[in-house]
């Protein structure tokens, strides 16, 4: 089964039941389980054919989940070659994430921008003030990603 099928099924399987997009559903339905490379390829499968200003947005989210990719890598084998200089990079993709979703403020798609650029801010300042050597994530405290009910949404 070719990646594009997988991506497909997945979604499927996930029943969004929404007005969006069901990747872009999709997207904060594998982010909240944390299962943030499955919410990439999700997300990824729509920015593709997105040719409109929601291809910055996308590709931002696209960032962060790549963000909490590295940091959920880093966590779990911190003593592990490749694994363990994960928070640097998880670092510049909070900050392409930032640059990507900063045009589409205060919300765009339901979304709570501010607030998911707040998040980016308190990961990168964690990751700087450790000076790159304690990883701010953590299963227990993983982030939450709501989209809102008539423009509202949650960050948790």
């Amino acid at each position: 089964m070719k990646k594009g099928q997988k991506i497909e099924a997945l979604v499927a399987s996930l029943n969004t039941g929404s007005t969006h997009d069901p990747c872009y559903e999709g997207f904060f339905i594998c982010f909240n389980e944390q299962k943030y490379y499955e919410a990439h390829d999700v997300l990824e499968h729509l920015w593709l054919e997105e040719k409109g200003s929601p291809h910055q947005f996308f590709k931002g989210l696209i960032q962060l989940a790549g963000a909490y990719v590295h940091l959920q890598k880093q966590y779990r084998r911190p003593e592990h070659a490749t694994d363990g200089r994960r928070l640097r990079p998880a670092w510049r993709l909070f900050r392409l994430a930032q640059t990507n979703l900063s045009p589409f403020l205060p919300t765009f798609l339901d979304l709570d921008v501010r607030a998911v650029l707040e998040l980016c801010s308190c990961n990168m300042l964690a990751l700087e003030e450790s000076g790159f050597q304690i990883n701010p994530w953590s299963p227990a405290a993983a982030p939450s990603l709501d989209l809102g009910v008539e423009g509202t949404s949650n960050v948790r």
